[in-house]
This record gives C-alpha cells, sequence and structure tokens, in this order.
C-alpha cells in the first residue's frame, strides 16, 4: 500500500470516529425497529441526510481549503463570522463537547453502579475525560494519527462484533409491520438530519487539511483530493455500520417487548445484552467511550484550530483546547437531557443558514451575485428562528404550512426565495480563495 492510500485511511478512519459519537449509535437501532421489514428504506433516508450531507460539506469544506469563514463569506463577512461562531461553539464547549462526557458517563459507567452514583462522581469522571481529552488533543498535528491508528479501530471492531453477531443469530424476526404511518424514507431523511453531523464537517475538514500538510503533502490540490477521498471512507464505514446497526434495531420490532415510545438508549442496551449476555454491558461501555472520547478530541481540536486562526495567533491553538476542556468539563455535569435540551433550538436556527451556503457553495462559479447567497441565507435564518419559536410557544402556526416542515425542511422554500430575489438586486462576486 502507497504511503498516500495509507494516509488516506488513516484520514478517514480518524473522521468517522469524529463523525460517529453516542447520538449516532442510538438513531439507526431506533429506525429499524420502527420500520420492520422495510427498515432498508429509512436506512437510504437517514444514510443520505446523515453521511451524504456530511459529505457534502466536506467536499466544499476542502474546496476552500478548510477556512470555514470562506465557505460562508459570499453570505457576507459579518454573517460569515456570526455563523461560523455560532456552529464552532455548537459542535465545541456549549453543547456537543460537553454531552460527550456526560453520554459516557451515562451509558458506559452508571449502569455498572445500578445507576447509584452521584454529581461528586459525574465531576470526578468529567475532570478524567477532559484531560484525556486534552492530553491528546495539545498537538495539533497529532490528532488524527491517534484517532485513525489508535482510537477507531477498538470503535470499529466493537461495532462489527455486534453487528456480525446480530446477523448470525438474531435476537428476533423482523416484523411485516412499521410501527410508523409516516413515509419511511422521509423518517430516515428526518433522523439524519436531527443528527447535524454536517455542523462539525467543515470544521473537521480544517483538521484533515492540517494534519495532512504536516505529512508533507503541501500541495492544495493534493489536500483537497486527498481530503475528499478520506471523507468518502469515512462515508462507507458510516454507510456500513449505520446498515448494520438499523438491521439489529429491525430484529426486535416482532418481540412484542418494544414500540414507538422506546427509549433509543433502551433499545442499544436491549441490544447488546440480549446479543452478548452481561458481556454486552461492557461491551457497549466501550463502544461508547470511544464513540465519545473520538468525537471529543475531533472538535476541540476543531474548535481549537478555527478560533487560532480566526484571531491571526493572539489565541494559540493550545490555549483555546485547554479552555475549551475545562468549559466543558464544567458543562458535562448538568447531564445530557439538560444539554440536549438546551442544544436543539440553538443548532436548528444555525444549522440550515449553513447548509444552504454550503450547497450553494458548490455552485459558486456559476452564481455571479453574492446578494443571492445573503438573500438565501437570511431567508433561511428568518424561517427557522419563526420554526424554533413555533415549536416552542405555537405563535407561528402559518410556519407548519411551508413544504417539509414537518421533515425539518421548512426553511428550503423561503431560502430559494430568498436566493431568487437577492439575484435581482445588484451586488458583487466574491471570490473564494
Amino acid at each position: 500500500m502507497s504511503k498516500e492510500l495509507r494516509d488516506i485511511f488513516i484520514v478517514g478512519f480518524a473522521l468517522f470516529s469524529m463523525f460517529f459519537g453516542a447520538g449516532n449509535l442510538l438513531f439507526p437501532p431506533y429506525l429499524g425497529l420502527v420500520s420492520g421489514k422495510d427498515w432498508f428504506i429509512s436506512f437510504i433516508g437517514f444514510i443520505i441526510a446523515d453521511a451524504g450531507l456530511s459529505l457534502l460539506v466536506i467536499v466544499v469544506a476542502a474546496k476552500c481549503k478548510g477556512i470555514l469563514d470562506e465557505i460562508l463569506i459570499r453570505g457576507g463577512k459579518k454573517l460569515a463570522r456570526i455563523i461560523g461562531c455560532a456552529a464552532i461553539l455548537c459542535i465545541g464547549p456549549f453543547l456537543a463537547i460537553p454531552r460527550t462526557a456526560a453520554t459516557t458517563f451515562e451509558m458506559s459507567i452508571q449502569p455498572f453502579f445500578n445507576n447509584g452514583l452521584g454529581i461528586e462522581a459525574s465531576v470526578i469522571f468529567s475532570i478524567i475525560f477532559f484531560a484525556v481529552t486534552l492530553a491528546l488533543t495539545i498537538r495539533p498535528t497529532k490528532v488524527v494519527d491517534i484517532i485513525g491508528k489508535i482510537l477507531t479501530p477498538v470503535l470499529i471492531l466493537s461495532l462489527l462484533l455486534l453487528i456480525i453477531k446480530g446477523i448470525v443469530t438474531p435476537i428476533g424476526a423482523i416484523s411485516p409491520e412499521h410501527m410508523i404511518d409516516r413515509n419511511l424514507f422521509g423518517e430516515g431523511i428526518s433522523q439524519g438530519y436531527l443528527t447535524m453531523d454536517a455542523l462539525g464537517a467543515a470544521a473537521l475538514a480544517t483538521v484533515m487539511i492540517a494534519n495532512l500538510a504536516s505529512k508533507g503533502y503541501s500541495d492544495p490540490k493534493v489536500q483537497i483530493s486527498m481530503t475528499v477521498k478520506a471523507g468518502i471512507v469515512a462515508g462507507i464505514a458510516l454507510s456500513v455500520v449505520y446498515g448494520g446497526l438499523t438491521y439489529l434495531g429491525s430484529t426486535l420490532s416482532s418481540t412484542g417487548l418494544y414500540d414507538i415510545n422506546t427509549s433509543q438508549a433502551l433499545l442499544v442496551v436491549a441490544i447488546t445484552e440480549g446479543l452478548l449476555g452481561g458481556a454486552g454491558k461492557a461491551l457497549l461501555a466501550v463502544m461508547v467511550l470511544f464513540a465519545c472520547l473520538t468525537t471529543s478530541i475531533g472538535l476541540t481540536s476543531a474548535a481549537g484550530e478555527y478560533f487560532a486562526k480566526i484571531s491571526d495567533g493572539k489565541l494559540s491553538y493550545q490555549k483555546v483546547v485547554t479552555a475549551v476542556c475545562v468549559f466543558s468539563a464544567i458543562v458535562a455535569n448538568f447531564g445530557v437531557s439538560t444539554i440536549i435540551k438546551f442544544s436543539i433550538p440553538i443548532l436548528q436556527i444555525v444549522y440550515p443558514a449553513m447548509i444552504i451556503l454550503v450547497v450553494m457553495t458548490l455552485f459558486t462559479e456559476k452564481i455571479k451575485n453574492d446578494n443571492s447567497f445573503k438573500g438565501a441565507a437570511y431567508m433561511t435564518l428568518i424561517a427557522s428562528i419563526l420554526s424554533v419559536i413555533n415549536s416552542l410557544t405555537g405563535a407561528f402556526g402559518f410556519i407548519n404550512m411551508l413544504p417539509f416542515e414537518r421533515l425539518g425542511f421548512g426553511w428550503i422554500l423561503p431560502g430559494i426565495v430568498g436566493a431568487v430575489i437577492g439575484g435581482f438586486i445588484k451586488g458583487e462576486n466574491t471570490k473564494l480563495v
């Protein structure tokens, strides 16, 4: 195997691990459970909206040399900086990173003590968890190698062990019926979209490109090509794992023990214990630990790279990752449910605006007027804000009339309208770096 191909696989597997957090472990089995014999239909929808969308962002980010603000720049410099900072803070110390420690504690530690551990144990664990994260991220050029060569193999082997066991000796038969009356492909799209993995894809591309540069790949075209290929490797790995987990969920659909109201975490526990007995609890602990740790390392490094870059080095990478780890260790002790409660509305506002700018950037040479980008971004933001307010208060019921709102894509039509209107307003054409 050539050095370049080996490095593509190392970077690709690292990217897989950074994407594959505990939430990614929970969604697919539930989809399989509610889809029954048609689990593959919902799986296809899920993989398109999760890995497919993330890969799309990776391609655009590579084209923009991994600079997040550059992806968003045609929506306006100020808006690009606001969305960029909000996105990094969302996937960073405010929400996603603390959740990795909280999830690991609740799914990998507490079950061995019959959930009898208190806040003191949570505090101690969060300190240890982020001390390890800091130790493995403090040297930015080593992050990808540590994850790709050491941590990812353990995670993938654990997942494959569970999936293969479930295929060879399934827990039960697959139900011929569905537990939901909604469109299964649409349900998969909705669930995949809600993972919001694409939000971190652009920032993670920065880490990938920095690592490739440290390996001697200085030609920007080679960096872009290798980053895209690594993204494809990650996408294939995610597809295999997601497909296996969705299938495992479907094997519980006819047992009569689980229904649409079953906790996603409980379902994963049931699968691991059902297939592997007492050892399943230990395997689940390993999977969650490595899934969350690799995600924490990747996102912490991405936050460090981003803020060091936009501050022109005034905030050093080492200082940023240290601050992120300390802050995250504090927030982690609020618990998973509390973190999720506050994270979803913020993510639902930031995510759509970034996605529509990413998609438009694919056609940046065809769209000559920056005002098209600005119109799309601002209309998407407005629609997203109204949608979030409506979901919390019911104050804007008309928002439910937008196409695809039920799937979480109500912002698409306003974004398109904004792009068209903006195109008729005379403006400049900003070139990417």
